[in-house]
């Protein structure tokens, strides 16, 4: 048996339960036929178990486990956890949420996958006052076929066990004690919220997750994930309702590959800490400087961020009361950002020589280019390249030229200009004969010019000759 994690529920029980200590880890199937089959448990303990008085002396009086699902990859391969971090309820601590990291390895493709998985606590208390299984030699058999004694295997203190006199777990009757020691395996399987992973990915294994409960612009909770991976890379990633989730963000935290061993998020700093074997980092996970416009800050969906309208940046809204900030994480509308001047360039382009409009968005998101409100593919005349538009231009290829990202968020496509040109388009050899034809226009007219000049000078002799005899 492979201990993971372990994790304690404080609770306000009606009445008056112990709290539970909660384990989760992997361990070969006795349940199965095939014993060499490697699943994820869950168990559960109470916290002031002392042992038994007579019987489990030094043992856990309380422990009870299940199987833990988390449904992903290949039919009949096996998910196995890998750390686990709970998300408390401050209202209700039956509505906390367990936040699970797993790997697989698929049969047929060979191919590796990972998952994040999220469990009830609700849930996951279902499962365990349900019936337990009951061994006999190597099987497993129906909970019906004897009966279970009281109080019920595996219960923590309560306020009725109390009053009937058993105030710790060394006053259990021997009886109880004697059952749970052969039969703590539950006959119910603890599954996922929606019975699906919030996340999969393949060719990754998760190792490490946080998570960080972040409110909104709006009022609202969400919960954004820390997930480190055994080759040193860090993903962000957030679900919202009636979503997958989606990563925001994914850094390399280490410059040779190497698993994330330890996270912890310090919630006052908003500072994430981490460590390989080997090295340490840190990181502000409110850091929105990355969004260098409005367009991008509102693209991303970053619980962490809003675009400043006042002070034109994109900045933290954690404890914010900014009237200015504004977000729109449900489907990025980049209709609410400011207006902006912007300007078509304009270029003066030779008729069929080969030139290069420029194109380089600050993000990493897809270019398309539009002539006139028409969307312009790659063809004879145009070349679409990842840093601008090749053109061959004739004098139809004049006009409004416009390089825009474009980015599609629950079906809507959302758009940004990144740069504008206005071409006009020049023919060479008809501005050379247009200039050879006023060269010889200006050379007649000079000479016309001259002869009146000869004439008129002539004229001017002749009459000051007569008026001298």
């Amino acid at each position: 048996m492979i201990s993971l994690s372990l994790v304690e529920v404080s609770k306000s029980s009606l009445d008056g339960e112990d709290d539970h200590v909660f384990l989760f880890f992997t361990e070969k199937a006795v349940e199965e036929r095939r014993y060499n089959i490697e699943v994820s448990r869950i168990a559960r303990v109470c916290k002031s178990d002392l042992g038994g008085r007579r019987v489990l002396v030094d043992q856990w009086t309380s422990f009870l486990k299940a199987r833990l699902d988390c449904p992903f990859g290949d039919a009949g391969s096996h998910t196995l956890v890998q750390d686990v971090f709970l998300v408390h309820n401050q209202s209700n601590w039956k509505d906390s949420i367990f936040y699970a990291t797993f790997t697989s390895n698929s049969k047929s493709s060979g191919c590796s996958k990972t998952a994040v998985c999220a469990y009830k606590l609700s849930d996951i208390r279902q499962v365990f006052g349900d019936e337990l299984l009951i061994q006999s030699s190597n099987e497993f058999l129906d909970p019906s076929t004897e009966n279970q004694p009281s109080p019920y295997p595996g219960s923590c203190i309560n306020n009725e066990m109390r009053a009937q006199g058993v105030n710790t777990s060394l006053l259990v009757p021997d009886k109880t004690l004697q059952f749970v020691r052969d039969n703590h395996l539950m006959k119910g399987v603890v599954t996922p919220i929606t019975g699906k992973p919030l996340l999969v990915q393949t060719e990754k294994r998760f190792s490490k997750i946080v998570i960080d409960q972040v409110t909104s612009l709006d009022g609202r909770q969400h919960q954004v994930m820390f997930i480190g991976t055994d080759s040193g890379w860090l993903q962000k990633a957030v679900s919202f309702d009636g979503e997958d989730s989606r990563i925001i963000e994914e850094l390399q935290l280490f410059e040779t590959p190497q698993p994330v061993n330890s996270l912890k998020l310090s919630l006052k700093t908003g500072r994430l800490y981490g460590c390989s074997n080997k090295e340490a980092f840190q990181i502000n996970v409110r850091d929105c400087s990355r969004y260098t416009s409005c367009d991008d800050c509102l693209l991303a969906r970053d619980p962490y961020c809003g675009w400043d309208q006042i002070r034109g940046q994109c900045a933290s809204v954690v404890g914010t009361s900014n009237g200015s900030m504004i977000q729109s994480l449900d489907d990025g509308d980049i209709r609410i950002c400011p207006t902006s001047d912007m300007k078509p360039a304009i270029v003066h382009l030779s008729l069929g020589a080969a030139q290069f409009l420029p194109c380089s968005p600050k993000t990493n998101l897809p270019v398309s280019w539009s002539f006139s409100n028409s969307i312009r593919f790659p063809g004879p005349q145009h070349t679409v390249l990842s840093q601008g538009l090749i053109i061959r231009p004739s004098f139809s290829d004049a006009g409004l030229y416009t390089c825009e990202t474009r980015e599609t968020v629950k079906g809507k496509v959302h758009r940004k200009t990144v740069i504008q040109y206005t071409v006009q388009i020049q023919d060479n050899n008809s501005t050379v004969m247009n200039l050879k034809v006023a060269v010889i226009t200006l050379a007649a007219y000079s000479g016309l010019v001259t002869l009146l000049q000869c004439s008129f000078c002539l004229i001017r002799h002749k009459k000051a000759k007569r008026q001298n005899n």
